[in-house]
C-alpha cells in the first residue's frame, strides 16, 4: 500500500513540475503574435530604434524565452534579443545541430510563415526544438520563435 501511495506522489509531483516548466514556456500563437507586433514596429519606428528596442535585455521585446531576431536578406544579424554576440555576425551559411540551413530558410520567407529548427533556449540552456513565425518587412526579416 505505502508503494502505491508513493507512486501517486511521485507521478502527480511529475505532472506538476511538467505543468510548471510549460508555463515557463511561450506557445507558438505568442511567439507569431510577437513578431507581428515587432514587425509593426520596426514599419514604424525605424531600424535604429526598433533594434535597439529589440537587444534591451529589460524590454517590452522579451517574454519567458520569446525574443525577436532580425536578419538582412545578406544574412546578417542585426538584432537579436536571445544572443547580442551573433549580432553583426553573417549566418547565411549557419546550419543548425541537425545541418538544418535555418537562416537560409528565414530569409527565404516572402511574406510571413514558420521555420523550425534546433536552437538553444535562453532560459535552460539546452539546445531544444523551435519554431519561428518570421515576417518580412522590406529587406528584413523579423522572427520570433517558440521552444516546444
Amino acid at each position: 500500500m505505502k508503494l502505491c501511495h508513493l507512486f501517486v506522489l511521485l507521478l502527480l509531483a511529475g505532472l506538476f513540475g511538467a505543468t510548471v516548466q510549460a508555463e515557463d514556456r511561450a506557445t507558438t500563437e505568442e511567439a507569431r503574435t510577437m513578431a507581428m507586433k515587432a514587425a509593426q514596429y520596426l514599419r514604424e519606428s525605424g531600424p535604429e530604434m526598433a533594434f535597439a528596442a529589440f537587444n534591451a535585455k529589460d524590454g517590452p521585446w522579451h517574454d519567458r524565452d520569446l525574443y525577436v531576431l532580425v536578419l538582412d536578406q545578406t544574412g546578417k544579424m542585426l538584432a537579436n534579443g536571445g544572443n547580442a554576440a551573433l549580432i553583426g555576425r553573417n549566418l547565411i551559411n549557419f546550419r543548425d545541430v541537425d545541418g538544418n540551413p535555418m537562416v537560409q530558410e528565414i530569409t527565404a520567407i516572402t511574406d510571413a510563415g514558420w521555420v523550425e529548427y534546433k536552437w538553444q533556449n535562453p532560459t535552460t540552456k539546452t539546445i531544444d526544438p523551435k519554431t519561428t513565425y518570421v515576417v518580412r518587412v522590406g529587406n528584413y526579416s523579423v522572427g520570433v520563435g517558440a521552444y516546444k
